[in-house]
C-alpha cells in the first residue's frame, strides 16, 4: 500500500476563486477601450495566459493596438487585478478549505502550492496563509503549462518528497492529467463528469471529511 506523505494544492478554484477579480479587471480594460465583455465571454478566458486573453478581448472589441500599447494594457490589467485581490482576507478562502489546512498544519503534514498563477504569492499573503506552505511553486517558476507535470514535480522536489508519495488537489482537467503524468494521487474539486479521471472527486471542500484526509495521508 502506498503511503502518501505530502500534499500539493492548485490555487484558483481550489483554495480561492479569483475568476471574478480577473473578470472585473478585464471588463474595466475593455470599457476603457470603448466596449464591454460578458460573463460568458470571460468563461473563455479561464486558464488562458494574459497575452492570449488580451488578444481575444481586443478581437471581441475589433481593436488593434501597437506592441508598446499592448504591453502597457497588460500591465494596467495586472495592476488593477492586484489592487482588487489585495483586499482579500481569510474570509475569501473557499468553504471548507480552512478546516483542511488547519488539520494539515496541526498534524505536521507538509503541503505546497502548485499553481500557474504568477500572482500566487500576493494572493496567499492576502488570504493570510502564505506562511503555512512548506513550498510555493507558481507561474514564475515553470516553463511548461499543465497538463505538463513540471509544476507538480518541482513542488514535490521542494517538499523533498517523491512524486509518487504526493497528493494533488486540482479543479481542472489539465491539472488532473498533470498529476497523473507525475504519478501522483489526484483529488478533483468540481464536477464528476468533468473530472472523471481523478482518483477521488468532491464538489468542494465542504464534502471532504477529515477522516478522508487521515486515510490518504500517512506521516
Amino acid at each position: 500500500m502506498n503511503e502518501y506523505r505530502g500534499i500539493i494544492f492548485d490555487l484558483d478554484g481550489v483554495i480561492v476563486d479569483t475568476a471574478k477579480f480577473h473578470y472585473l479587471a478585464w471588463r474595466k480594460l475593455a470599457n476603457d477601450l470603448g466596449f464591454d465583455i460578458s460573463l460568458e465571454q470571460n468563461e473563455q478566458l479561464k486558464g488562458v495566459s494574459r497575452v492570449h486573453s488580451l488578444e481575444q478581448i481586443l478581437g471581441w472589441g475589433d481593436k488593434t493596438v501597437s506592441k508598446p500599447d499592448f504591453e502597457a494594457l497588460m500591465v494596467t490589467k495586472n495592476e488593477d487585478y492586484l489592487a482588487r485581490i489585495s483586499g482579500m482576507s481569510e474570509e475569501d478562502l473557499l468553504p471548507g478549505v480552512k478546516k483542511v489546512l488547519d488539520f494539515l498544519t496541526e498534524n505536521g503534514i507538509p503541503f505546497s502550492l502548485g499553481s500557474a498563477s504568477k500572482n500566487a504569492r500576493p494572493i496567499l499573503k492576502s488570504l493570510n496563509i502564505y506562511d503555512r506552505f512548506a513550498a510555493i511553486v507558481d507561474g514564475n517558476d515553470v516553463q511548461k503549462a499543465k497538463p505538463d507535470p513540471e509544476v507538480f514535480l518541482i513542488a514535490s522536489e521542494k517538499l523533498s518528497i517523491k512524486p509518487e508519495k504526493c497528493i494533488v488537489f486540482e479543479d481542472s482537467v489539465a491539472g488532473i492529467e498533470a498529476a497523473r503524468r507525475a504519478k501522483m494521487l489526484s483529488v478533483g474539486i468540481g464536477e464528476q463528469e468533468v473530472l472523471k479521471d481523478a482518483d477521488h472527486i468532491f464538489a468542494d471542500f465542504t464534502q471532504i471529511e477529515i477522516d478522508f484526509i487521515k486515510k490518504i495521508v500517512t506521516k
